[in-house]
């Protein structure tokens, strides 16, 4: 009983994974608003069943997406800040956080769609702007330890509003990435903005 079990919940997680993919190639292609749960369906290899033995609505299924997205970036953020031990040097920092960020154009074309759709949705609004802020609150738990190596700009105020800086000057950056689709710029642009915000703007170590 616990290997059929076992066999029932590694099946499952591998359907609720193929159908993320599947999500997630469909609605980068034509646009989170205009698909369906049967091209989700179809384009995984699955019945309507197995989608809603796993998410409840194309909504839940695109926060599954954004979890997943937020988790990739938060570890690619936090083995980029390892590096600093106890203190974060924010120079330092800032170099190599830009360096490995994922900037994905499918990816930003796809959340961009559903921040529309949520902007129309009072309640897809609120749960997403509940993820926007647990992800400026990690951003800013960062932060707090450029106290020991850096200081913050004074204009800033406290951590909390750098955090809400950082992600406004990485939409920012994004935004305009969608549209001109360069990578490189993008993250030229990103450090430049990130290094003004969090230093002095010289970038120089104290």
């Amino acid at each position: 009983m616990e290997r059929s079990a076992g066999r029932v919940t590694r099946r499952r997680v591998r359907t609720r994974a193929n159908l993320l993919d599947a999500a997630f190639e469909v609605f980068a292609a034509k646009g989170f608003g205009r698909v369906s749960i049967e091209e989700v369906c179809e384009a995984a290899g699955y019945s309507r069943g197995a989608f809603y033995s796993n998410f409840a609505s194309l909504d839940e299924l695109f926060f599954a997406l954004y979890r997943q997205r937020a988790d990739l970036i938060a570890e690619q953020v936090s083995r980029a800040l390892a590096q600093d031990g106890p203190d974060l040097d924010v120079p330092a920092a800032v170099d190599r956080v830009t360096e490995v960020l994922l900037l994905d154009l499918d990816w930003l074309l796809v959340k961009t769609d559903f921040l529309v759709h949520a902007a129309r949705h009072a309640a897809v609004a609120q749960t997403l702007l509940a993820h926007r802020a647990r992800l400026r609150g990690a951003i800013a738990e960062r932060l707090a330890r450029a106290r020991g190596h850096t200081a913050l700009p004074a204009v800033l105020g406290d951590v909390d509003a750098a955090a809400h800086a950082v992600v406004a000057a990485y939409d920012g950056v994004t935004t305009q990435l969608l549209l001109d689709k360069d990578v490189e710029h993008a993250r030229a642009w990103l450090k430049q903005l990130l290094t003004a915000l969090l230093t002095d703007g010289s970038g120089a170590h104290r």
